[in-house]
């Protein structure tokens, strides 16, 4: 028998937040921010009288590409699972706000 619901088959599988989490989002930007700095690092200028002779650029850099590797990292290994059914409250009569009624659920 043919399934016409227009549904696919996998229902069941867990979703995951994806993009849209905030760690994904964290160490891409530590990311960007740790290339453009060991870019500068590396071709840039280097003042060690400023930084007391240490490549302060590239190091920066580094330890900002690490930590957004972290971050992705934590990310892939420990997914936030986004639940498949959410009984979303019905507002609160106290709130100053206009008043919003759900359609009641089929």
């Amino acid at each position: 028998m043919t399934d016409t619901s227009g549904k696919s088959g996998t229902t069941d599988a867990p979703r995951k937040a994806g993009a849209f989490d905030i760690r994904n989002i964290i160490g891409a930007l530590m990311g960007i921010y740790g290339v453009i700095l060991v870019l500068a690092g590396l071709l840039g200028e280097h003042e060690p009288a400023k930084t007391g002779g240490v490549n302060a650029n590239l190091w920066t850099g580094l330890a900002l590409i690490a930590f957004a590797a972290g971050f992705i990292g934590w990310a892939r290994w420990r997914p936030v699972v986004v639940p498949q059914d959410v009984d979303r409250p019905d507002d609160d009569p106290t709130r100053p706000a206009p008043q919003r009624k759900r359609p009641p659920s089929h």
